[in-house]
């Protein structure tokens, strides 16, 4: 079978699954159907928005459908008509059976972790707030349980202290794209050798899930190491981001503020002496903004003030004064 007669239906909502869209389309594949979210409000005029995959769809004329429900029978009646031969799942949506089972050469995913390993709705701030040296895109077959299906395909990638989930991200959304063409290719070749992600768990192997994320359980604890907090801030950087609330030493009032990057710094013998709390604050009020952890100091770098702009910390200092009795918490 050639590419242009292998019929493809998409499916996929933000931005990170636009470019897998696009290999597939610039490359000249047989996209006969996209699949995305219904538009959703957005802004301070709460205006409907379309996702990243409709806008991109609109664009090169693809043939778009947005069903509120996917069980829902006028959505299946179309996805049937569209007979598709294999359906791409990237960034979506969890597919009931009727969806998934529809194409005769089967629905594969693109996931952003080395499955097992980060099974779930984040896998790349997990993988960074693991403090993982390496993680990847995997390409695997649908399956009644999410994201256990058999595993076509696999590619890492390291992750180095720099990092932070956005630069992750695009590195991720680049190789992921790479690996769907390489995924389609070899299904087109008859050549989709998929294998139980069973074999690649060892009796030893401690899986790790990347459950979603919600704003309560991005705020900081001091008391974690200095290695730990730094992971989980550029693991939450710069969406949906770490945060911590400011305490005022002569005031009741505490201020919440997001965090978006640090340095970790070595502990000098005065602080040791001092034996500082967690959470306490050490500051120039001019160049930097050091805070206590459990094993440890933090430099904070990037930051933002609830209803201001993010900042770096010296621009910070430069309007907000600090005092060392004040502390995070």
């Amino acid at each position: 079978m050639k590419k242009e007669d292998l019929r493809i239906v998409f499916m996929g909502t933000p931005e990170f699954a636009v470019e897998s869209l696009k290999t597939l389309v610039e490359n000249g594949y047989n996209v006969v159907g996209v699949i995305t979210m219904p538009d959703k409000p957005a802004g301070r005029g709460y205006k409907l928005q379309p996702s990243p995959v409709k806008q991109y769809a609109l664009e090169k004329g693809l043939h778009l459908l947005q069903p509120e429900k996917l069980k829902d029978e006028e959505f299946l009646s179309e996805l049937r008509k569209l007979k598709a031969d294999v359906q791409v799942v990237v960034a979506f949506r969890m597919l009931p059976e009727v969806v998934w089972s529809m194409p005769e050469k089967g629905t594969f995913n693109l996931h952003s972790s080395l499955l097992p390993q980060y099974r779930g709705a984040a896998p790349i701030n997990w993988a960074i707030i693991n403090g993982e040296k390496e993680t990847g895109v995997t390409t695997f077959f649908l399956s009644h349980e999410i994201d256990t299906g058999e595993i076509i395909f696999r590619e890492k990638t390291e992750i180095s202290e720099s990092d932070n989930a956005e630069t992750l991200h695009d590195r991720l959304m680049v190789m992921g794209a790479s690996l769907v063409k390489k995924t389609i290719d070899a299904i087109l070749e008859d050549n989709a050798k998929a294998i139980p992600q069973e074999e690649l768990v060892g009796s030893e192997t401690v899986l790790k899930p990347a459950p979603k994320i919600f704003t309560e359980t991005c705020k900081i604890d001091w008391n974690r190491k200095s290695a730990e907090i730094f992971n989980f801030i550029r693991g939450l950087s710069p969406y949906p981001a770490a945060w911590t609330e400011l305490q005022r030493h002569d005031s009741d009032e505490t201020l919440r503020i997001k965090l978006f990057a640090s340095e970790k710094i070595a502990l000098t013998e005065d602080y040791r002496i001092n034996s500082l709390t967690p959470g306490t604050i050490i500051t120039d009020n001019k160049t930097y903004i050091d805070v206590a952890t459990g094993d440890g100091l933090l430099r904070i770098t990037d930051l933002q003030l609830s209803g201001k702009k993010r900042m770096k910390s010296v621009d910070f200092l430069n309007g907000y004064k600090l005092d060392n009795k004040d502390r995070f918490q």
